[in-house]
């Protein structure tokens, strides 16, 4: 028996002479602090007696022991007992510990059976510690499990098979079998008044302790069929109680004969008591995290709606991280009239509050937008939703916006990750979005610093970025789950991804599992939540696809988008040198619609089976326009008369929920604009709608030749065809 003194203020240790002896430890080779005793320690063993220390000192008690697994110089197995007593300052502080370190494994001058028993029974004693201590950290049943089957914490019980139940109802469920697996009546499920050993235990809260085989067979003849081949001899069945009611029971068969002594039965009551409460808390924990996960389910939308022109497949997957979720969410809202809007998002933390909130945020930010809001309206209206809450939280979010008719997509981002596109050729990029604030923060400027190809800032804080999605495209909106990494940064996690969904098959649903399969091979703990659209419809080269922009009163950004999209479709389509004339043309039909009509209108362009452009403004009213001729002083009036000079046609369309007006250009080189410009009224050559006298009547001069900005000089170059961007 050695002893130790540990100056804790310094950290400085002294063993004396014998306690060399019992660590086969040299003096040279000690360091002089508690880090030089780990050599001479299983592996393990150090952290459990670190913990042991650590729990004494913070809970003030003034002694503590342990028996802990050593290892000498050739490495051969032993046990040492280690017991210290602590010193403290009249302040409580502790600043000192001294102890003894005694070879347990050989204690000198016990007779050699006595002695034998007594290295058995620290042998155990130093196993219920050793696994209770393990049992501390379980946090799920299977972690229990894990350790009860131990090969070498069952060899060091002595026990050849051991058996854990858990109390279901009114019956007990078998979770765990080692070594024997010959367990046949209470392999599943079994009533807790059934005639075996295990039910006994729980229904009388006692242990059942069988000392011989023909214990087994008298007591139990129901089971004894089945131990009757195996080598049992003797076993003993605990009930797992925890506050003061069972939770399972555990089984242990040994194939030594003979009853099992008080202090025996004292260490399995002990290792007993140490499973229940673990056992316990793992119920509690796994009930927890089911009962967070389906809450944070019932918060995600039920089902996804179909939407004609688009396949759409999303993704959630919880982190198991206990009973920790996420705030992660998605949601798809059908807008009408070939429109739709898709959005991801995630709320900060890992919890029921973070649910909770993003249940209450994902439904405002989908009744904003159903409503009619622009996007960056509806995302600065969930931003002080959020705030108004008072929760201080905060959660990053992208919505998109998509017209599938004419494959505009408008997109706001609130501090998310960008999204991704995957083009119908298989290329692959991100797209760069301007962003604002996450949800929840107040800004201090209105605004934030566009992406380069941001196509207009709404004013609300959130800049809108126009993209065009052609058929075959398909767009990817993701949490940070999917690109965080353990030990990686975000950028490695996203070439990842870019390189998943550029080498992944083109169906949706199969490419949202191989993200998916992606995270469970390399992700983090995070939630993830993941969102594909993909448009339907067979590839088209880029910028032959019509174009559709929604115009809404109130909105003073909605015609400058409009005209910024008109200007690039115009020189995309061919008619660079008339942009000017086609974008004037457009933003009078627009300005009409929005100061002399009430209704929710839009404007779209598209190339006419003639090769002609083509501008439509729509609206609700059913009052019909009519030219008239304004005035040298005049404010007013002069809108469809820039139209009819500028167009090479125009008119009217009656609709069930109001009205268009349209006009069109002939393209140089198309059809109808090849040398001379066309001088014909409509498609039909039958003159125009909306000429002076009755509205719609069709009549009037048409415009000759050269009359207009929107003619070509015969034999001009035709311009250079360019790539689309819209």
């Amino acid at each position: 028996m050695g002893t130790f003194d540990w100056d804790l203020d310094s950290g400085q240790m002294h063993l004396d002479t014998t306690a060399f002896e019992v660590l086969d430890l040299r003096p040279e080779e000690f360091t002089g602090t508690p880090d030089g005793l780990r050599a001479r320690l299983a592996p393990g063993e150090e952290i459990r007696l670190d913990a042991r220390v650590a729990q004494a000192l913070k809970a003030g008690r003034s002694h503590y022991g342990a028996y802990v697994r050593s290892r000498g110089r050739d490495g051969s197995p032993g046990w040492m007992h280690v017991q210290g007593r602590i010193l403290r300052d009249p302040r409580g502080h502790p600043y000192r510990i001294i102890g003894i370190i005694r070879d347990a494994a050989h204690d000198p001058g016990e007779p050699g059976a006595a002695g034998e028993r007594d290295e058995g029974r620290r042998r155990m004693t130093g196993v219920v510690e050793r696994t209770t201590a393990i049992l501390a950290h379980a946090r799920t049943v299977n972690d229990v499990t894990d350790v009860l089957k131990d090969p070498e914490a069952l060899g060091h019980l002595g026990a050849v098979s051991v058996m854990l139940g858990v109390v279901d109802g009114g019956r007990i469920h078998l979770v765990a079998e080692g070594q024997l697996g010959a367990y046949v009546p209470e392999i599943e499920y079994t009533r807790i008044d059934a005639p075996l050993p295990m039910s006994e235990a729980v229904r009388t809260l006692r242990p059942v302790y069988l000392g011989s085989r023909e214990e087994f067979q008298d007591r139990y003849p129901g089971l004894w069929p089945y131990i009757e081949p195996l080598s049992v001899r003797s076993g003993v069945y605990l009930p797992l109680i925890a506050q003061g009611r069972p939770v399972g029971a555990l089984g242990l068969l040994y194939t030594r004969d003979g009853d099992f002594d008080a202090e025996e039965r004292n260490v399995l009551m002990a290792l007993g008591s140490g499973i229940a409460q673990s056992l316990q808390r793992a119920i509690l924990f796994e009930q927890e995290h089911d009962l967070a996960e389906g809450l944070q389910k019932a918060m995600l939308p039920r089902r996804i709606p179909e939407v004609a022109g688009a396949l759409i497949a999303v993704r959630y997957r919880a982190a198991r991280m206990g009973r920790d979720i996420g705030g992660d969410w998605y949601d798809v809202v059908p807008l009408g009239a070939g429109r739709v809007g898709v959005m991801i998002g995630d709320v900060e933390g890992h919890d029921t509050d973070a649910a909770a909130v993003m249940g209450q945020l994902r439904i405002a930010l989908r009744a904003y937008v159903a409503e009619g809001h622009t996007p960056g309206t509806a995302m600065a209206r969930a931003s002080a939703f959020l705030r108004d809450l008072e929760t201080e939280r905060f959660a990053t979010c992208t919505y998109a916006q998509i017209d599938l008719t004419s494959g505009m997509a408008e997109l706001v981002r609130a501090g998310h990750l960008d999204p991704v596109v995957r083009r119908g050729d298989g290329s692959c990029h991100r797209v760069r979005v301007a962003g604002g604030l996450p949800l929840g923060l107040a800004a201090h400027e209105p605004g934030a610093a566009g992406a380069p190809d941001a196509s207009a800032a709404t004013g609300t804080g959130y800049p809108v970025t126009s993209l065009e999605l052609h058929p075959g495209d398909t767009l990817l909106l993701c949490t940070d789950g999917l690109t965080e990494r353990p030990g990686g940064d975000l950028d490695t996690g996203m070439s990842e991804l870019m390189e998943a969904v550029r080498s992944g098959p083109a169906d949706v649903e199969e490419l949202a599992d191989v993200l998916c399969e992606l995270v469970g091979d390399s992700g983090g703990g995070d939630d993830m939540a993941l969102l594909l659209l993909r448009r339907r419809g067979t590839p088209l080269p880029r910028g032959g696809g019509p174009l559709r922009h929604r115009l809404t009163p109130g909105d003073p950004d909605a015609p400058a988008m409009a005209r910024h999209l008109i200007r690039a479709a115009a020189a995309a389509w061919g008619a660079r040198g008339q942009a000017d004339e086609i974008e004037l043309a457009a933003d009078e039909l627009m300005t009409n619609a929005l100061v002399h009509t009430d209704g929710v209108g839009g404007v779209s362009m598209r190339l006419t089976p003639e090769g002609r452009i083509r501008i439509e403004v729509d609206d609700t009213s059913s009052a019909l326009p009519r030219r008239r001729e304004a005035d040298d002083w005049a404010v007013s009036g002069r809108g469809l008369m820039l139209v009819d000079r500028l167009a090479d046609t125009w008119g009217v369309e009656p609709r069930g929920s109001g009205k268009c007006v349209w006009c069109e250009f002939a393209i140089p080189g198309g059809p109808d604009g090849a040398g001379e410009p066309d001088g014909s009224g409509g498609p039909d050559g039958q003159g125009r709608a909306g000429e002076p006298g009755e509205p719609g009547e069709p009549g009037g001069p048409h415009r000759e030749s050269g009359a207009g900005q929107g003619g070509a000089v015969a034999g001009s170059p035709l311009p250079p065809r360019e790539p689309g961007t819209v």
